[in-house]
């Protein structure tokens, strides 16, 4: 079920207000039927696959809670291994297969192994993230392993975060099931708002955008220049209000009744480094890897060039963990090459700054380092969005093919709609573009304080203009259009 459609807005108030009539001791089975109801509306077989892992990670975590030395890591391994295994049947297999027989092809042998007819199921990668989570932190002793099945369960199938996150952690959100919330309006509303904000950024921004990227990335081998750095910035924009649009409606859905989740997105553009884009993006994901992966490596325990070497296995992990294609190997090796040659060469561009003076404008200062990692994230989501690796290798080496013929038709207004509103006319560019100044203008005033706290300090008046007009243009700019997915569903 989809968070921007008719149903959901059927079943949210439906779920929220049997949740509060309902007694404390069966509210877990509401929201575990619930949840179960959520995800069978994509594909219901697959609901095996999501109960085969939750009985293997509820026994392992007794397990390993009750067992000494080597039998903790035996069945710590086993979970894991049953989670991978998992992953890599419905994620990697094919994609491992044709790599196999590209091989043999070059030996002039055909490849055996048969491929196999399946759909990736919504959101593997996350909750097996999340489930890997619970049997880690039970093994280190950070988390006690839960006893009740059903509690368990809904930790891994808990609706608001089930199919695309925040990946939480066990020490998070266990406890809150076995929590009492009371109907709070302040709560209630202030969780309602923030999914009113993620729906706007969904429905108002991002699926709009979707059209003009995919005008251009469908097609890419039709277009040089303007028109893919038009697209590939304006794709930039939109993965970040599709996913930051979800994780808000999450959030906000899970506050209404009373729970807490991690924040997911923190004005990612915003950041002067890429480390610092890193601690701003898909933070339930980054922190995991760190945790997990990043430190198990030893972190930065190590030597410099081996901590260069661990920060980029992380990332290529994380490429491969984003999909089953060389593409998304490429774009976490360029993210892991960026944050190495920033690592090393920060005592010489510091040199050169202080050289040029630079510092002593730090707005400026500022403003170029903003535009220098959005310009660098940006390239590098060419190889997210492209569909196959010789579509991005063009629109990464045509970025900037007949540059000066195309600037010199920037009075031609047919030029202008096709390769600057890539063909979607001015109304639908400038709606566009009043929409990302609101959202923009409030990230500005955001700063590291809650929405509701930013908004509450407003005039009444300005907050119930804002309310309405963003109520208006969920409703009327996409809301009752058929719901475009959102794009970290295909992990």
């Amino acid at each position: 079920m989809l968070f921007n459609s008719i149903e959901f807005l059927i079943f949210f108030p439906i779920v929220t207000i049997l949740y509060f009539l309902m007694p404390y001791r069966f509210r877990w089975l509401l929201l575990l039927v619930a949840s179960c109801y959520f995800y069978m509306a994509f594909v219901p077989i697959y609901m095996l696959i999501l109960g085969f892992t939750i009985v293997i990670d509820y026994y392992a975590g007794i397990y390993i809670e009750q067992s000494e030395g080597k039998k903790r890591k035996l069945f710590l391994t086993m979970s894991l291994i049953a989670n991978i295994g998992v992953l890599a049947i419905f994620k990697y297999y094919n994609f491992l297969n044709e790599n196999i027989g590209f091989l043999l092809k070059g030996f002039a042998l055909e490849n055996p192994i048969p491929y196999l007819k399946i759909l990736l199921p919504i959101g593997l990668s996350f909750h097996t993230f999340q489930a890997m989570s619970y049997t880690i932190e039970v093994y280190r002793g950070n988390q006690k392993a839960e006893r009740h099945f059903g509690i368990y369960s809904l930790y891994v199938m808990f609706y608001p975060q089930l199919v695309a996150g925040p990946i939480e952690r066990p020490q998070n959100v266990l406890h809150q099931f076995y929590e009492k919330f009371d109907f709070d309006y302040q709560r209630v509303t202030d969780g309602l708002k923030l999914m009113a904000w993620g729906m706007f950024k969904k429905v108002v921004i991002a699926d709009r955008l979707a059209v003009m990227v995919n005008q251009v990335y469908d097609h890419p081998f039709e277009q040089k220049g303007i028109p893919l750095i038009v697209a590939t910035t304006l794709f930039s924009i939109q993965i970040f209000c599709d996913f930051s649009g979800y994780s808000d409606i999450a959030l906000g859905s899970a506050q209404v009744m009373g729970f807490d989740l991690m924040k997911n997105f923190d004005r990612p553009y915003f950041s002067k480094t890429i480390s610092e884009f890193w601690r701003r993006w898909h933070i339930s994901l980054s922190t995991w890897f760190r945790d997990y992966l990043y430190i198990s490596l030893g972190g930065n325990r190590v030597s410099k060039w081996r901590r260069e070497y661990n920060l980029f296995i992380v990332f290529l992990v994380s490429g491969i963990w984003h999909g089953a294609s060389w593409n998304f190997v490429i774009w976490g090796a360029m993210h892991g090459f960026y944050l190495i040659f920033a690592n090393l060469t920060v005592d010489f561009r510091n040199k050169v700054i202080g050289i040029i003076g630079l510092k002593k404008l730090p707005l400026l200062y500022k403003i170029i380092q903003i535009l220098t990692v959005f310009c660098l994230t940006s390239f590098a989501w060419i190889f997210f969005r492209a569909v196959d690796f010789k579509s991005a290798y063009h629109i990464a080496t045509h970025l900037f093919s007949g540059i000066g013929e195309q600037l010199s038709q920037l009075t031609n207004r047919s030029f202008i709609d096709k390769n600057i509103f890539l063909g979607q006319g001015f109304a639908n560019f400038a709606m566009v573009v009043f929409s990302l100044l609101v959202m923009e203008t409030v990230h500005f005033y955001q700063r590291g304080q809650r929405l509701r706290t930013v908004i509450s300090q407003k005039p009444v008046l300005f907050r119930w203009v804002l309310y309405y007009g963003i109520v208006l243009a969920i409703l009327f700019l996409g809301m009752f259009d058929a719901p475009a997915q959102f794009i970290y569903f295909q992990f």
